[in-house]
């Protein structure tokens, strides 16, 4: 006969509330409950973007739950003005108190952890590398991202012409709605400015200050000796854009070169890894680049979390 009692749990959640100046903040961290003496890392799931802490189909809620079972506390939390918190919405790149005000809360609450990596998809990974720039946090060790924004009028021009026009260019259909004048003039003419944008030259005038989000990226990821995990979506335009983006600027290509940086392709997920086959190869890719830092020493396996039961 088959024991029908659940087994026991692996993980535990548990939400926490905390100021950000006047405004109040809430997150919920997910510990793990297996292994015998705490470990010393914990991961911030830094959420960017107009959604809450638990992610596009629950992304962040199994992201921490996978770390936990692996013995790696996480916390994944709402920025002022989303989800649960209270305040008014900031933008990506003004998100520097509340991701501080978040690596408090969880030290607060786990007062062994010592040192955090910071994970981020999209904005989020963009918020990420501009904390590390601006802040200076000796506590970040690491850094996760996940298809970086770094959105320009260039690079979205260059994205659009090689990976939407080119192809369009190449298929029948396209040609036979322009004979047959199906394709508005419209669209014949956003092609053409598309393609003035694209070839317009990158560089950027000497003595002219270092002020775009992008730069600051840059610098903060130059300013970064902690290892990189870089995770790139095959089937995402923000991904091919950041590729378009840092092809055409050698200090970025620089820096994405070097020993401390590691990146990792999943071919066919799109922007949030909505599969389960994508989900859980970016998983474990992260799994498997902290069980290679010197300061990991937890166990770093677990079973996937898909069938776990919704939580916030």
């Amino acid at each position: 006969m088959t024991d029908a009692r659940p087994s026991k749990p692996l993980f535990q959640d548990r939400a926490l509330q905390w100021r950000v100046g006047t405004d109040q903040a809430i997150g919920v961290l997910s510990t793990p409950l297996t292994t015998v003496q705490p470990g010393k890392l914990g991961v911030l799931i830094v959420v960017g973007g107009p959604q809450y802490r638990a992610g596009s189909h629950r992304q962040f809620t199994l992201l921490a739950r996978r770390l936990a079972i692996a013995g790696i506390a996480a916390l994944r939390f709402d920025a002022r003005g989303m989800g649960d918190s209270s305040g008014e919405p900031r933008q990506f790149d003004a998100l520097d108190e509340d991701i501080a005000a978040a690596l408090q809360a969880m030290h607060a609450a786990r007062p062994q952890l010592e040192q955090w990596l910071l994970w981020g998809l999209c904005d989020a990974a963009s918020a990420s590398l501009l904390y590390v720039q601006r802040r200076q946090d000796s506590r970040i060790t690491g850094v996760c991202l996940l298809n970086p924004w770094v959105r320009s009028t260039q690079s979205q021009a260059r994205t659009r012409v090689k990976h939407y026009y080119l192809r369009r260019l190449r298929e029948r259909e396209f040609w036979t709605k322009l004979l047959s004048g199906k394709v508005a003039v419209g669209a014949l003419l956003e092609l053409a400015r598309s393609l003035r944008l694209a070839q317009a030259k990158a560089s950027r005038p000497s003595g002219t200050p270092m002020s775009s989000f992008q730069d600051q990226m840059l610098s903060g990821l130059q300013g970064f000796d902690g290892p990189v995990l870089l995770i790139l979506s095959g089937e995402d335009y923000t991904a091919k854009e950041f590729l378009e983006y840092t092809a055409q600027r050698p200090l970025w290509l620089e820096q994405l070169a070097r020993p401390n940086v590691t990146r990792i392709d999943v071919a066919l997920a799109d922007h949030t890894f909505s599969n389960d086959a994508s989900h859980l190869q970016a998983e474990d890719a992260l799994l498997s680049w902290i069980a290679s830092l010197p300061h990991a020493g937890q166990r770093q396996s677990g079973p996937s979390l898909h069938s776990a039961p919704e939580g916030s």
